[in-house]
């Protein structure tokens, strides 16, 4: 690879920015679910699933449901997104997202959290 491609593909991936937002893992047989947010979406649910294949989920009552229950019987979706300031320099978005996730705990006040 030539060393203006690679250039072009460095500047590429710094221009990326990874989704973030509000996600729920819920429990299907109880119902009840776990609420969080991330500024990194993808890398967020992936380590939930693997703290909870290993059995190593610092959440005890969700990982129980998901010995419980098995994987199958778990649906894991992103509830909502939070878009980038058009502000550059902010580069920490945790208030902005814990408000969401707060709205989404209004939201759904009728189901159980975890």
């Amino acid at each position: 690879m030539d060393k203006s491609r690679r250039a072009e593909l460095i500047a590429q991936y710094k221009e990326m920015k990874p989704q973030m937002g509000v996600y729920m893992l819920k429990c299907v047989p109880s119902g009840r679910i776990y609420l969080g947010f991330t500024q990194d979406m993808k890398s967020m649910l992936n380590r939930h699933q693997f703290m909870l294949k290993s059995g190593l989920h610092k959440c005890k009552e969700l990982q129980r449901e998901w010995n419980e229950y098995g994987e199958s019987q778990f649906e894991v979706k992103v509830v909502d997104t939070l878009a980038y300031d058009k502000d550059e320099s902010k580069t920490d978005y945790t208030e902005d997202l814990e408000l969401l996730r707060d709205i989404w705990k209004d939201k759904l006040e009728n189901v159980e959290m975890i």
